[in-house]
């Protein structure tokens, strides 16, 4: 492994915390290459009369630098 950097990204679904997961990792590997993995933080829900609308994901995701 060489250099990595780290960054932090917010994800969401209206699905699961599972989707809002996938979701951000898909989105990150369309703006970074060499994506190596992610540590999910925080999880939240948005709750609208009384009923989970949306999941979010808080991530850390890490990416190797190109030499």
């Amino acid at each position: 492994m060489g250099v990595a950097k780290v960054i932090e990204i917010i994800a969401s679904s209206p699905r699961s915390f599972e989707d809002a997961i996938k979701t951000g990792i898909e989105r990150a590997t369309n703006t970074v290459e060499q994506v190596q993995g992610a540590w999910v933080k925080e999880q939240k829900v948005v709750v609208e009369k009384g009923k989970i609308v949306e999941y979010r994901v808080d991530m850390m995701v890490t990416f190797l630098l190109n030499e």
